[in-house]
């Protein structure tokens, strides 16, 4: 059985005021619980993306955001994908964590990442180190997140961040805290900071681009001595469900114009057939769980789509 995760991306909603944003990213997210989606997911940004946007659109905060729809929704499991590590210094997202859990009674989930939008943190005053010494805080904030989460005070030690018998209290509700995402496709190191301590990875591309990572995983499982099935594989990726092969054929030329060879990568397009083809080929490529945003979707779209996919492969 393959699961299915909802990330929502957008805030811009046509006639829609601000002071009811959050209604209605709630219906967003209640609508993907009732179609079946396993998991509710929100981006960790402060600024939109460009692809979206950009700075000039609308972004909540991703903690406070999944506070609210823990208390208006009661199954799906919520988390950030994903937080970039810059942000926040690991001992407090990992508080930030657990009292997310608290508060959803035990459906949290600790999504984490080495950051990449460098105006968002030029402009906002977070350091943006180069690649290598943010991999390096990545490692030291899973190190951290996971000892606040099993440990009742723990002591870490790194070049970058530290704590001290830090207690957690209360604990989170699920043993063991939250799981954690490790997210990004970077093969030698971000991989392997998967197989070192994630629960879960979430990775990009086609069939076979996901094919060719999971292989880079599994070899890093084995250098490390990780059974890889102990690792959920997820796939993040925008669906654009359709009424007809017309308007998927119109959909899939704008968005092949914007994205270039990037569209095979990251796109689903097409009517409930098409969409179905598509998703069938990304579950034989060997992942548990696929993560579709619907970038411009409302909740019967989300719905929709949900039941469609769910109906096929849940």
């Amino acid at each position: 059985m393959t699961k299915f995760g909802l990330q929502i991306p957008n805030f811009t909603f046509a006639d829609v005021p601000d002071r009811e944003m959050f209604e209605h990213v709630a219906d967003v997210a209640v609508a993907g619980e009732q179609a079946g989606f396993d998991s509710v997911w929100v981006m960790d940004h402060f600024w939109q993306l460009p692809p979206l946007g950009g700075p000039t659109q609308p972004m909540l905060e991703a903690y406070t955001l999944l506070g609210g729809l823990a208390a208006r929704t009661r199954r799906v499991k919520l988390g950030t994908l994903v937080t970039g590590v810059t942000y926040r210094n690991p001992a407090l997202l990992a508080k930030m964590a657990t009292t997310l859990d608290i508060v959803s009674s035990g459906r949290a989930m600790l999504g984490l990442g080495a950051a990449w939008y460098e105006e968002e943190h030029d402009a906002l005053g977070f350091d943006f180190p180069r690649a290598g010494e943010r991999l390096d805080r990545l490692e030291e904030a899973l190190q951290i997140c996971r000892a606040m989460f099993t440990e009742e005070a723990p002591s870490v030690a790194g070049k970058h961040y530290r704590i001290e018998k830090a207690l957690n209290i209360p604990r989170p509700v699920q043993p063991n805290g939250p799981r954690i995402m490790v997210g990004g496709s970077g093969e030698k190191r971000t991989l392997r900071l998967v197989a070192q301590y994630a629960d879960m990875c979430n990775i990009n591309g086609s069939p076979d681009t996901i094919r060719h990572l999971l292989e880079v995983l599994h070899g890093h499982c084995a250098d490390v001595g990780r059974d890889p099935s102990e690792i959920t594989t997820t796939r993040l990726g925008s669906l654009f469900l359709t009424s007809s092969a017309e308007e998927a054929e119109q959909t899939s030329g704008f968005l092949r114009d914007a994205a270039g060879a990037d569209f095979e990568e990251r796109f689903t397009v097409g009517d409930p057939g098409a969409v179905i083809d598509q998703v069938d080929a990304l579950v034989d490529a060997g992942l548990d769980e696929l993560i579709f945003n619907l970038p411009f979707a409302d909740p019967a779209t989300v719905r929709r789509a949900g039941e469609l996919l769910v109906a096929r492969f849940g």
